[in-house]
């Protein structure tokens, strides 16, 4: 992001802390939607049907539309700037194909593990279920962290805002299997590169979106 594009900065004086304002309602309102979404389910299953599961349809709501209702309304910025875009494509595209094609291997061995099996194995189904759940559930989660929290806090942080949106990025794992809920501090630092490189949260999504389909279909499939 260049310099000159970055909206003019406002601070909060607060008990002698003077603050960037954006970064506060950042910091602020990921950490009340994490919470949100840990702790409740709002919308009925039985309303849904069998074929879309609840907690998917709800992230559309939580990690997609309300940060892009902060950044539009309240910010009164462009959602482009926080990654929102097609970006730099032919970047984002080889580095999603290099760390899928690399991946692979692991993931399947990994998923093959009775942790992974145990846990997973409740989210089976159809395939395009298993699809449709797993792409509804990742855009925001991906716009959330590789979009939002990001680009919002490069602005000020500068780089150390990749490895920081990976932290709380991992301990949403928490309640996963334990070398998974490890591993992301990495995948999601790794993420964060990819999103800052192709300047959009695109990429880290197709590339969440076929580790986790990998994990799943293996890990209840046997295949």
């Amino acid at each position: 992001m260049d310099a000159d594009s970055a909206p003019s900065r406002s601070t909060l004086n607060l008990l002698g802390l003077h603050l960037d304002v954006r970064a506060l309602v950042i910091l602020v309102a990921s950490t009340l939607l994490l919470t949100l979404d840990h702790y409740h389910v709002f919308l009925s299953q039985e309303v849904l049907g069998t074929f879309l599961r609840a907690k998917p349809v709800e992230r559309v709501g939580t990690y997609l539309i309300i940060p892009l209702l902060i950044i539009i309304l309240l910010f009164r910025d462009r959602p482009a700037a926080y990654g929102f875009q097609i970006g730099n494509w032919r970047e984002g595209l080889k580095w999603t194909a290099i760390i899928i094609g690399v991946g692979l291997p692991v993931l399947y061995l990994s998923a093959r593990t009775p942790a992974m099996v145990e846990y997973y194995e409740r989210l089976g189904g159809s395939v395009p279920q298993v699809i449709l759940n797993a792409a509804l559930d990742l855009v925001g989660w991906e716009f959330f962290f590789r979009g939002f929290i990001l680009f919002g806090l490069l602005r000020i942080a500068g780089p150390i805002a990749v490895v920081f949106q990976a932290v709380p990025f991992a301990l949403a794992h928490l309640g996963k299997p334990e070398l998974e809920t490890m591993s992301t501090i990495f995948g999601g630092t790794l993420f964060g590169w990819v999103a800052w490189r192709s300047d959009s949260f695109l990429y880290p999504f197709l590339i969440h979106f076929g580790v986790y389909l990998t994990v799943v279909l293996v890990a209840t499939t046997g295949s």
